[in-house]
């Protein structure tokens, strides 16, 4: 691991554990195809969330009973640096699984809905995906027109969900909807909605250049009708799903350093290894200087992380701290991606060398679980006790 200020001696040995296991499965296993999986833009979704599983990268922070390791944030947040060091799409694919499809279940639904779902999802025998984005807009949940109107023992679900992961081939979805009944009239719910409701489809999105080895697809709902049983009763309102996303944001805050170092390391190796007028570039100051600035913001960022598990693991994290850490952790590892792409050269724009491949879906990792610049407002908010969004 990539620690120069040696952030790792702060957590505890259980979880330097975890991440060292974790290293040495994602070096075996995944590493090796990673590669070839984005060029073909084909992840075998199911094979790898079954050995996701088996290693117990997800859902690892829910109750040994209900198929979780019960393991601290700490090292969930471990867990997620060592698959994005892979790959985004493979952290996308562990941290949508735990953070939005089994954390609404754990914490918002019922004794007989934890034990129905959550084993199957823990050992990657069930892939669930979570519907809250829509195709007019993702920053403002708030104006969602997906709807769920009571009908006899049924909820009837009409509503359009974009870019969700795994949503082609998952066997359930939480879907969030604002209700349409008498004093409930626009109040937001969950749902979980399995495969095979009738009205349920998830038309695949193809041609993209991020996130290759990821599946994305959308969810359509024509009036898709499911059991009152699937409603998850211990929430209503955004604090649903914007709490799903706090959990996944900090994740993301974690597997970003991954990224960087996975970019840093073989930008240090190539710079090395390569010469100009007689001297390896790596003794070019300007090479330096980006190499430099790399590493500074992977310690920052690092050391970023380590406090927020911390916090979290204490009941002390608060969605500004998360907001600020996945807005300067993602930043800085799109920025540090494009410099490793400079230092590169020509060689950066091809996918022989991780760098291009990083680079790229990092752009989207900045995108989603809220962009840049809605982090900054919800951060300026926070301090100020202003919204810029009133």
């Amino acid at each position: 691991m990539l620690d120069y200020f040696q952030a790792a001696s702060l957590l505890g040995p259980d979880e330097q554990l975890v991440m060292q296991s974790v290293r040495g499965y994602v070096d075996a296993q995944l590493m090796p195809h990673i590669a070839g999986w984005w060029d073909d833009g084909d992840l075998p979704v199911r094979e790898v969330m079954r050995g996701l599983g088996a290693q117990g990268l997800l859902g690892p922070t829910v109750a040994e009973e209900y198929g979780g390791a019960g393991a601290s944030y700490s090292a969930y947040g471990a867990m997620m640096y060592e698959l994005e060091r892979c790959d985004s799409g493979l952290r996308s694919a562990a941290s949508v699984q735990g953070s939005l499809v089994m954390h609404p279940i754990n914490s918002y639904g019922s004794d007989e809905q934890k034990r129905a779902y959550l084993p199957g999802l823990a050992s990657g025998d069930l892939i669930g995906c979570f519907g809250l984005t829509e195709p007019d807009g993702g920053s403002d949940p708030g104006a969602m027109r997906t709807r769920a109107r009571k009908d006899g023992g049924d909820y009837v679900l009409s509503g359009n969900k974009m870019w969700i992961t795994n949503s082609p081939l998952a066997d359930l979805a939480i879907v969030w909807a604002k209700l349409t009944d008498g004093d409930a009239d626009g109040v937001v719910r969950g749902f979980i909605v399995p495969r095979d409701a009738r009205g349920f489809s998830t038309p695949k999105i193809g041609r993209k250049m991020s996130l290759r080895a990821s599946l994305t697809g959308e969810i359509v709902l024509d009036e898709c009708r499911i059991p009152a049983a699937n409603l998850l009763p211990g929430v209503q309102g955004l604090k649903g799903p914007l709490g799903c996303l706090t959990s996944a944001r900090y994740g993301i805050a974690w597997g970003a350093m991954g990224a960087l170092e996975a970019v840093y390391a073989a930008t240090l190796d190539y710079v090395g290894g390569r010469s100009t007028f007689g001297k390896p570039i790596a003794g070019r100051q300007l090479v330096q200087d980006k190499l430099v600035r790399m590493l500074t913001d992977h310690t920052c960022g690092l050391l970023l992380a380590v406090q927020l598990g911390k916090l979290r693991d204490g009941g002390q994290m608060n969605f500004g701290q998360v907001s600020l850490a996945k807005r300067n952790n993602v930043r800085a590892a799109l920025q540090g991606a494009r410099l490793a792409r400079e230092l590169h050269g020509g060689n950066g724009i091809t996918t022989e060398y991780p760098i291009i491949r990083h680079m790229l879906n990092l752009e989207t990792v900045d995108t989603y679980e809220g962009t840049h610049d809605i982090h900054t407002l919800i951060v300026g908010r926070d301090i100020t006790g202003i919204g810029a969004l009133e």
